[in-house]
């Protein structure tokens, strides 16, 4: 999985905020206040990013909405496992992630292990 371009990145990140899937005017309305962008350009990345696999389309009149495939969170756990798998040391790099964790980020990781577990014994 490669990261995204930046603009790439901009689209994505309006979309994961949309409360529904959007149209390339839409997208470039939203984009306005940011960037100056040709509407072809809003239309080549987006039709990128649907043929790379991270955006859905359905016919809505004569325009495609788009929607993300996964959710932001999903994206950013798969991004984390990749760098964590290629690292060389994968129990060393997590160790040296946990340590510069927020006290909140890790009563939060902590919570979820301790939910793991749970769900590891019930299952057992």
């Amino acid at each position: 999985m490669r990261t995204f371009g930046d603009l790439e990145s901009l689209v994505m990140d309006r979309l994961w905020n949309a409360d529904r899937p959007a149209t390339v005017r839409e997208m470039l309305d939203t984009l306005a206040s940011e960037r100056q962008l040709a509407y072809t350009t809003v239309m080549t990345v987006m039709d990128n990013l649907y043929r790379k696999g991270w955006l859905t389309r359905e016919l809505d009149g004569k325009a495609y909405r788009y929607q993300p495939v996964s959710s932001r969170r999903d994206y950013s756990a798969e991004l984390m496992r990749q760098v964590l798998a290629g690292s060389g040391d994968e129990v060393a790099t997590l160790l040296r992630f946990v340590d510069s964790m927020t006290d909140q980020e890790a009563s939060a990781v902590r919570d979820a292990l301790l939910d793991r577990r749970r769900a590891d014994d019930h299952d057992s």
